[in-house]
């Protein structure tokens, strides 16, 4: 059977043989450009080549060789297993244990082709998450999975598996670090030469610590973003007839087309590569596409005035897209768009994240392989012309947010007409964290997310039922109206996931909770596992996108004042805290979301396997998990988190959080 090749690790008598080129049926990575000297690249090859016996050496040294100089890193594309990689059942992966079994199944789920964005690089999503850094790391890391028995834990270092070290069944099965770099050498730059080198990995947020679940990871997210802006600042529950432009179709932003019907509005959603755009289009999670920007606006115009709630997919530049709009308001009169955003990878804007407008993909990335200083310039001046049109529209009463990509930091880094009036840090567009998801987060609720590990239909349908009957029970306990507003927003939500055909790669779900619905949900999940309503184990995670997983100043902590958005213990604590509160496996990683060096997050992964001991574990953990972040919220002074702390205060004795004192500005004194 091909998995059992899993156990077998490194193929190396005989080895596979050389692959001359890269594999065209599926997209590939962009050239990266790392600059390394001749002594770095000498490094690079030693590093690579130390997984092998030195009598391999000589044989692969001039093959990766080739690599690094072609495509600026070694991905070792001879190791690509020559079996189709997916989230098989729990129960074929040759394992000892259940939950190594577990860890295995959400690693073949990230690098899936339906999945991952680039897989033969490994690269789930976001343009650069890698789930490891070249393929001698996964045959090794799924050989030690297979081994493991419950009194060892897999430790993982940038995607190097570093060993199994003895520990207990209590403990987490894997510790995951993925660029955790000393402060001062996390630039752009030095990331690009140690990822080269093969010393560092950018993990993105789930894509290296597995919680990975297709465009459906970030669609409820989406969609609650979009309802509770047209709530907000379009003063309506109604978003028929309402025109939310954006852009990207390849990674997690793939799910903003899905997001815009399911919330009842016209989604259009420009996209520069035709093979991203077609893969949704292909999955069913966009409805309409053009490659002619005419034709995009009377599109939109036509479902505009219908109210059909649709999605249409723009193949080309963004900013030509907006230009276009807003020459059309210019000579029309009529604002055609009501809400907008951007999803392109903003936070890696010169490494293949954002593509310059008057440039096909093949000539944008060419020029990015062979001049990157022309790259960057072209991107620079893009990045000016998508703001100047955007704030025309908005001057016209459109509606923009940043979606927490660094749009507008890289924008505003190149003199982008971004800052708000007589500002040179505050944007004059809110972040949608900010002014959108803060409060929501800061009541505890955040994007849960689990996996029916047997690849069941009637699996997943059965966890969508228990967890709307969880929902219903909390509406009828009564809780305060901020509260219920988001439960019944919720249970909407699960009820009808369904039938959104939501599922790419592994049977899987997210549904944004608070703590209590949580803990809830995973015990109904453990309870149905144990009577054998499931029929295989339930993987339970979420994204580090979430109440307490990460410190991101410019996104999810961008609504903490009190000077400490840009400190980052609460998502360190909460990986430390959740390792030996029960978590299966936990992950710590610099750079997710917004771009290296620039935030740290935390995420884990915990098996439901119909246990005491699980439901234990899931009770300890998710309390926690949870309640760190919005203890450290409340401490900042925001009052749904006070008011939320003091409610888990009232409900666990032994939960005791210091609360803020106010300050009355008039008893203030600079001396």
């Amino acid at each position: 059977m091909a998995l059992e090749q899993l156990a077998a690790g490194l193929q190396l008598n005989p080895m596979p043989s050389r692959r001359t080129c890269r594999d065209n049926t599926i997209p590939h990575a962009p050239h990266r450009t790392p600059m390394l000297s001749d002594q770095e690249k000498t490094q690079a090859l030693k590093n690579a080549l130390r997984y092998f016996p030195s009598h391999l050496h000589r044989e692969l040294a001039s093959e990766f060789a080739a690599e690094l100089n072609e495509f600026g890193h070694i991905y070792m594309y001879r190791f690509i297993p020559d079996f189709e990689i997916r989230a098989y059942p729990i129960s074929e992966y040759p394992c000892k244990s259940i939950h190594a079994a577990g860890i295995m199944h959400m690693i073949m789920n990230n690098l899936d082709k339906r999945v991952a964005q680039f897989p033969h690089e490994l690269v789930t999503y976001g343009g650069n998450g890698q789930v490891f850094s070249n393929w001698a790391q996964f045959w090794i890391t799924m050989k030690y999975l297979s081994e493991m028995t419950e009194e060892q834990t897999l430790v993982m270092c940038s995607g190097h598996p570093q060993g199994l070290f003895p520990s207990s069944r209590f403990a987490p099965r894997a510790v995951i670090t993925n660029g955790m770099v000393i402060p001062n050498y996390s630039s752009k730059s030095q990331y690009e030469k140690m990822f080269a080198m093969g010393v560092t990995m950018y993990g993105q947020m789930t894509a290296g610590s597995y919680c990975y679940i297709g465009p459906q990871g970030i669609v409820h997210g989406t969609t609650l973003t979009v309802m509770n802006a047209g709530r907000k600042y379009l003063s309506t529950e109604d978003l028929a007839g309402t025109v939310f432009l954006t852009s990207g179709l390849g990674g997690m932003s793939g799910a903003q087309a899905k997001a815009a019907v399911i919330a009842g509005c016209v989604g259009v959603i420009a996209e520069i590569d035709k093979t991203a755009l077609l893969k949704r289009y292909d999955q069913g999670w966009l409805m309409h596409w053009t490659d002619n920007a005419e034709e995009c606006l009377e599109m939109i115009r036509k479902h505009k005035s219908e109210k059909s709630a649709t999605s249409i997919g723009f193949l080309g530049s963004v900013v030509d897209l907006w230009e276009q709009i807003a020459a059309d308001y210019e000579k029309t009169g009529e604002l055609l768009v009501e809400m907008g955003s951007d999803q392109t990878s903003c936070h890696n804007p010169y490494g293949g994240g954002y593509y310059p407008s008057g440039m096909s993909l093949d000539e944008a990335q060419l020029c990015l392989k062979n001049d990157p200083d022309k790259f960057k310039e072209l991107v620079q001046e893009s990045l000016r012309r998508h703001v100047a049109a955007i704030n025309k529209l908005s001057d016209a009463g459109m509606f923009f947010w940043d979606y927490g990509n660094a749009f507008l930091l890289e924008a505003g880094r190149v003199g982008a007409d971004v800052f708000a009036a007589g500002s040179t840090t505050q944007f004059r567009y809110p972040s949608y964290v900010q002014h959108i998801m803060g409060d929501i987060f800061s009541l505890g609720f955040g994007p849960f997310r689990w996996v029916c590990t047997s690849g069941k239909d009637e699996d997943l349908q059965i966890t969508d039922r228990l967890a709307a009957e969880v929902i219903e029970t909390l509406i009828g306990q009564n809780p305060e109206a901020k509260v219920l507003q988001q439960y019944k927003d919720n249970l909407k939500w699960i009820k009808e996931a369904g039938k959104h055909g939501l599922v790419v790669g592994s049977k899987a779900r997210i549904l944004y909770s608070d703590c209590k619905g949580r803990v809830a949900i995973a015990s109904a999940f453990n309870q149905a596992v144990e009577e054998g309503q499931l029929s295989a184990p339930i993987i339970i995670s979420r994204d580090h996108h979430d109440v307490s997983g990460t410190d991101s100043p410019y996104r999810e902590t961008s609504n903490i004042y009190d000077g400490s958005s840009f400190c980052a213990d609460m998502a360190v604590q909460n990986c430390i805290g959740d390792s030996f509160r029960g978590a299966t496996w936990v992950a710590l990683h610099n750079g997710g979301g917004v771009g290296w060096g620039e935030v740290i997050n935390g995420g884990f992964g915990l098996v439901l396997d119909g246990s005491m001991d699980a439901k234990r574990k899931a009770e300890m953990m998710l309390d926690w998990d949870v309640n760190n972040g919005i203890a450290r919220r409340s401490w900042c002074g925001n009052a749904n988190a006070i008011s939320t702390i003091r409610l888990a205060m009232a409900d666990n004795s032994n939960l005791k959080v210091t609360l803020p004192n106010a300050v009355n500005e008039e008893d203030l004194s600079l001396g």
